[in-house]
Formats: structure tokens, C-alpha cells, sequence
């Protein structure tokens, strides 16, 4: 196969980092970046010596797969457009705004045969990688993701714009249906939610505690899973993990290890496995199927809360 032809949409914060990786890897050629702010898309064009476009629909007869980076409400419509027009799509979380918006794009991708990826880049963060093959049927998480508070992603609650990614690692680990929910949360500096916490129960006794705030005065993404006989921490800030584990001694002792993990360039790893994907016509490991599940459960969570202030109210 000659080189996958794509375009990256979308080139504020995030969708420049996509641009830079699609440039730089010989199996990919940029053909163009887009973005309705048109000044911004021919500054990132000029920086990766491309083209600039508008609109996606100016580019969609050009490429045969794009990163959509745009702005949430956005993600339907161009998915929608560049699906049926046979284009391969990586779309950055969460995949849509509503759970019937995920379904269809979901639909689209398996009539037509083509890759949808969504872009949680933590599952290829390497201290989870590096722990991953030691979980072993958790029964408790405990997730932590604290930021300090950028006007950058406020165009949805917390819960879209942090919580889903421990939300999507945690279905991804769990492998159960949920069984219960419940969840608080409050707006403080924008109009919708800046501090959340849910407590996710699934069919297996599993369960997932999951704070996550845009609003703290320090930076933390932090999980512990804990399993019989063993806990492990994952620091996803500090690419740390620790293992807490009871040793057969007699009287048994807890015992930890501690390690440090080379940084890793998540985009550019999620980026390759779009792409390979796409030569080898296989599934990537986080499909349409694993956005929408997460957009399911952040949406309920969202519903929850907006339930519980308006009864509140009352």
C-alpha cells in the first residue's frame, strides 16, 4: 500500500499535536490540516509546510483518512460526512455529544468496512501498560484526575472532558455490565460541572470510585486498583507505578516495588495504530464500540447530577 493520504481537522491545541505526528511518519502523507478559524489552520499549514482548508468537505474527496480534533459538537457531522464518503476516521473523546450521534458513526464505520478510532490516550500511557497484565479481576478502583483550570476544553462538563478517560479504562479493565450508579457533581467556574465524583457498581461486585475536578490548585491523574492480595497505584502524571503486595511469609508482610517508566509520546503511539490499522485492515484497540460505551456511562453520569440539582431546586 503507497502512503495513507490524510487530514487532520481540527488544529487547535490538541489537533496541532496530530498534525506534527501525521507529518513526521513516512506512512502517512499530510495532504492537508483544516479548521473554521482559517488563520489558525494556515499557520499550522505553514509550520508543517501543507495545505490549509476550511471546511472538511473541502478535503474529503482528497484523503483516505482524517483525525477529527475539532470541537465536540462538531465530531458528528464531519465523522458523518467523512464515513460516507469512504474515509477512514481517528476521532479524539468523546467520539460524539449524544449516545444515538455514536451509534450511527458506529453503524457507518461496519457497513462500510472502515477503521474508527477514538482517541483516549491514556490506555497507551506506559505506566498503565507497564501494569496492565498484573490485573487480575479488580474489585475496587479508586481514580484521581485533578486540574488546574484552562478555559481549553470548557466547552463540555468535566465529566466528557477528564472523567471519561478513567471511565474508559475502567470498562476496559473491568469487562462487566454496570449495575448501579450515583454521582454528585457542581459548577463553580463555567456553566456546567467542574467537580464530579461517581461511584460506577458493576454486575461482578466490582466497583469504581472516580473523582474528577478541572478546577484543583495542583495537576493529578492517579488510579489504584485493588485486587486480592495486591494493590497497584498508577501515576499517570509522573509515569510512576506501585505494587503493594502481601508476600507468602508467615506472619505474611506487605512488600512494594516502585518504578519509573520512560515517558512515552501517546499521540504518536495512538497515531501508528490508526494508521496500521487502515494497512492491515484490522481493528485498533480502542474501536467506536469502546467511545461509545464510555459516552454512555459519562452521559448517565451527567444526567444524574443535572436530575439531582434540578430536584434540588425545586
Amino acid at each position: 500500500m503507497n502512503k495513507i493520504k490524510t487530514a487532520v481537522i481540527g488544529v487547535g491545541y490538541l489537533g496541532t499535536f496530530h498534525a506534527q505526528k501525521h507529518k513526521s511518519l513516512a506512512e502517512c502523507d499530510l495532504i492537508g490540516v483544516v479548521d473554521y478559524d482559517f488563520n489558525e489552520a494556515q499557520k499550522v499549514a505553514t509550520d508543517l509546510k501543507t495545505i490549509a482548508y476550511k471546511s472538511h468537505l473541502d478535503i474529503i474527496d482528497k484523503v483516505d483518512a482524517v483525525c477529527i480534533a475539532a470541537d465536540t459538537l462538531s465530531h458528528y457531522e464531519i465523522g458523518r460526512d467523512c464515513l460516507n464518503a469512504g474515509v477512514h476516521c481517528f476521532i479524539e473523546k468523546p467520539i460524539t455529544s449524544t449516545i444515538s450521534q455514536a451509534e450511527e458513526l458506529e453503524k457507518i464505520a461496519k457497513e462500510k468496512n472502515l477503521v474508527l478510532q477514538v482517541g483516549f490516550l491514556e490506555r497507551f500511557n506506559s505506566a498503565l501498560v507497564a501494569i496492565i497484565d498484573k490485573l487480575d479481576q479488580p474489585v475496587f478502583i479508586e481514580s484521581h484526575r485533578l486540574a488546574r483550570f484552562n478555559p481549553r476544553g470548557a466547552d463540555v462538563n468535566v465529566v466528557l472532558d477528564l472523567m471519561i478517560h478513567d471511565i474508559d479504562i475502567i470498562l476496559h479493565i473491568i469487562k462487566s455490565r454496570v449495575k448501579n450508579i450515583s454521582a454528585n457533581g457542581v459548577a463553580v467556574l463555567t456553566s456546567s460541572f467542574d467537580i464530579v465524583n461517581a461511584r460506577i457498581e458493576f454486575e461482578n461486585g466490582a466497583v469504581a470510585n472516580i473523582t474528577a475536578s478541572r478546577i484543583s490548585a495542583k495537576d493529578q491523574r492517579k488510579m489504584r486498583f485493588f485486587q486480592e492480595n495486591r494493590c497497584l497505584v498508577v501515576d499517570f502524571g509522573e509515569k510512576q507505578s506501585v505494587d503493594y503486595h502481601k508476600t507468602d511469609d508467615n506472619p505474611p508482610q506487605i512488600k512494594s516495588q516502585q518504578k519509573q517508566h520512560e515517558a512515552n509520546d501517546a499521540i504518536l503511539i495512538e497515531t501508528k495504530e490508526f494508521l496500521s490499522s487502515i494497512k492491515n485492515k484490522t481493528q485498533p484497540s480502542i474501536t467506536g464500540t469502546d467511545g461509545k460505551n464510555a459516552l454512555k456511562v459519562a452521559t448517565y453520569i451527567t444526567d444524574i447530577i443535572q436530575k439531582s440539582l434540578k430536584k434540588n431546586k425545586k
